[in-house]
């Protein structure tokens, strides 16, 4: 057994483990950086062109980038006709399940049906190609049939995370001029419900552009329909024989608008186009993890965000493969939920987060062990960097060291994966902890404050060299604030915002936003470094660090972490914790401060909300919890604060 040692010094197993560093990858991205123009010329075929595009990539207007220039095509048409043609009509798009158990297969044919049905509905109500709907509905299938049904007459769509509040709608409609709003009387979550159609009428308060409202009937409550704007979906989507020509796109009209997160400032709406953004996430699938045609791939992310857009509707679909679509929580009724999904549909690629991991792996491995996992060949991490604790757990538990792990690192504005290990050309060496090498096609380099290449081993900002084809085409309504967030500190190349590391074997470590950075005493500190130290330790599920404003230190450093067992660090056992970590990573790393806490405060995909955390620590206003999962997390962090205060007095 060979062993492989992490970026926190842990040594983990990596047998029969690989990364993409075979011959045939290397002489491949080498093809794609030295002769660009005939290598996208090839790999742009793996969608249907209605015409073939004059020229690859237009850089005329930098960081403005172009691809595919007068190439047109249709993404529905890629999504659904050209699979039916290849006679592909009866396979399974999607396995929908609900929480309850429910579930409904939706062929390729009934897909073509749904969305004929809504793209005739949409334009009966005038819609015309240009327009903006918004969709803010849970996980059903009128989501993704919403969407292509969209893209198939040229209409723009902005789709809302379910979680989100009204004013967070409302400034999405204002700011993208939408027209038409598509959601639901409500959607079901840990087996309430939540009252979707309500929000979207607070909302519905404070704009002006909404001309209708299309609601689907999924829970049955009553609710407040206006009549002459509301309309019931099963209403205006009824005719199950409409045939709708799809719109001929050209390769840079936009596709869709995907706002980010708008907690500090107003939210930046992402703007894909139709032709790169394809290529690129059909290709990146197929790269980094070679689906077989009767695959059963579950990207266990929710639509409303980029994963869900990319790897859930658009390049699954485009590889003509069958998803899973689950509407709700991974671990409810009982913890084993994710696993009994698995066996029961025999899932052969499972892609989530790691905190889902980590969230998944308090609950211990008797859950995963009740359930034949067997069918599982690949797993995937998407979001936030995988700690080793939790890789090892998922690669030894769940894939029982047989199922290599793709930890894929992308962005919302990048519009698929840039760094990640590629199965498709073969493996060799995977490094638990490192999203291993960039995608064919991207040129990453990691620069220091100055613009300068750091040596090998060195942290600094991960800054990609040149375009590729999913690169957002801008920021909407804002030109300015898309060269000024992206391009600007390094002139010319795309600064993702991420710390990394380049290590001596060419492999690359992510260390979290470039902005969660604690000072401590003249030192640079990423929180992620202390939360993968704290993670690694035994007991430790979950860790959550910020810095705590200190006159002398400048931060001091502060966690709230969550246990696999249900016990309470006693001082002795805390102390106990920081010499770990004092040993581990020096005495600079040691956390002031160790919480225990039941759980901690979440967004409904499950990442952690450390700015809410150390919101309540400071007494402070936590902003925008509208995504929190529980608000009961937030009592928790307040009652180990009185229970430490007092002991401290």
């Amino acid at each position: 057994m060979r062993e492989s040692k992490s970026n926190n010094n842990e040594s983990l197993p990596t047998e029969e483990v690989h990364t993409p560093s075979s011959q045939r990858f290397l002489s491949f991205t080498k093809e794609a950086i030295d002769n660009p123009e005939e290598f996208w010329n090839t790999q742009a075929e793996i969608i249907t062109w209605y015409k073939r595009w004059e020229k690859v990539l237009d850089e005329s207007n930098s960081p403005f980038f172009r691809w595919f220039i007068g190439g047109k095509l249709n993404v529905s048409y890629n999504a659904i006709d050209r699979h039916l043609l290849a006679g592909k009509r009866n396979n399974a798009a999607y396995i929908w399940v609900a929480e309850d158990g429910a579930e409904h297969i939706l062929t390729y044919e009934g897909l073509s049906q749904r969305v004929n049905s809504f793209a005739k509905a949409l334009l009966d109500l005038g819609l015309k190609k240009g327009d903006v709907v918004l969709i803010y509905l849970p996980m059903i299938l009128e989501l993704p049939v919403a969407m292509l049904a969209a893209a198939r007459i040229g209409v723009v769509f902005s789709v809302v995370f379910s979680g989100f509040g009204a004013q967070a709608i409302a400034d999405r409609i204002n700011d993208s001029g939408a027209k038409v709003v598509i959601t639901a009387d409500g959607g079901f979550r840990r087996g309430k419900i939540v009252e979707l159609k309500k929000v979207v009428d607070d909302a519905l308060n404070m704009t002006k552009s909404v001309e209708y409202v299309i609601v689907v009937k999924r829970t049955g409550h009553e609710i407040n329909m206006v009549e002459g704007r509301d309309f019931w979906w099963d209403q205006v989507s009824n005719d199950i024989n409409a045939k709708v020509k799809p719109e001929v796109m050209d390769s840079n009209d936009p596709l869709y608008i995907l706002y980010t997160s708008g907690t500090t400032g107003k939210p930046k709406g992402v703007v894909h186009g139709n032709g790169g953004y394809s290529v690129w996430v059909a290709n990146t699938l197929k790269w980094a993890f070679d689906p077989k045609p009767d695959d059963r791939w579950w990207c266990a992310a929710d639509i409303g965000w980029v994963t869900g857009h990319s790897y859930i509707v658009f390049a699954p679909l485009f590889l003509g493969l069958t998803s899973i679509l689950y509407e709700g929580a991974i671990d409810f009724p009982s913890p084993d939920r994710m696993w009994a999904i698995i066996e029961r549909y025999k899932v052969n690629i499972l892609y989530t987060s790691p905190t889902a991991i980590r969230m998944l792996m308090k609950y211990g491995d008797v859950y995963p062990q009740k359930h034949n996992l067997d069918s599982l060949r690949e797993l995937g991490t998407v979001g936030e960097p995988i700690n080793p604790a939790a890789w090892n757990w998922y690669y030894t538990v769940i894939g029982k060291g047989k199922c290599p792990i793709i930890d894929t690192y992308w962005q919302t504005e990048t519009g698929g994966f840039i760094i990640s290990p590629a199965s498709y050309f073969g493996f060799d060496n995977l490094k638990p902890g490192s999203a291993t090498f960039p995608m064919p096609g991207i040129d990453p380099v990691i620069l220091d404050d100055s613009g300068n290449e750091v040596e090998p081993g060195n942290k600094g900002f991960l800054v990609i060299r040149r375009p590729w084809p999913g690169l957002m085409l801008t920021l909407n309504k804002d030109p300015d604030r898309y060269k000024a967030v992206y391009f600007s500190k390094f002139p010319g190349k795309y600064q993702t915002g991420d710390y990394a590391v380049k290590d001596e074997d060419g492999y690359f470590w992510l260390l979290g936003r470039a902005d969660e950075v604690l000072k401590v005493a003249g030192h640079r500190i990423g929180t992620i470094e202390v939360e993968d130290a704290l993670v690694g330790i035994a007991n430790i599920a979950e860790a959550a660090v910020f810095g705590k404003p200190d006159p002398i230190k400048g931060d001091a450093i502060i966690s709230f972490v969550t246990l696999k067992s249900g016990e309470v660090l006693t001082p002795a056992k805390i102390n106990e914790l920081k010499q770990q970590i004092r040993e581990r990573l020096g005495p600079i790393m040691v956390p002031e401060e160790i919480h225990t806490v039941r759980v901690l405060p979440k967004t409904r995909s499950g990442k952690i909300m450390r700015r809410v955390v150390k919101a309540v620590y400071l007494n402070q206003i936590p902003g925008d919890i509208t995504t929190l999962e529980d608000g009961a997390s937030l009592e928790e962090i307040k009652t180990a604060l009185e229970t430490f205060r007092k002991e401290v007095t």
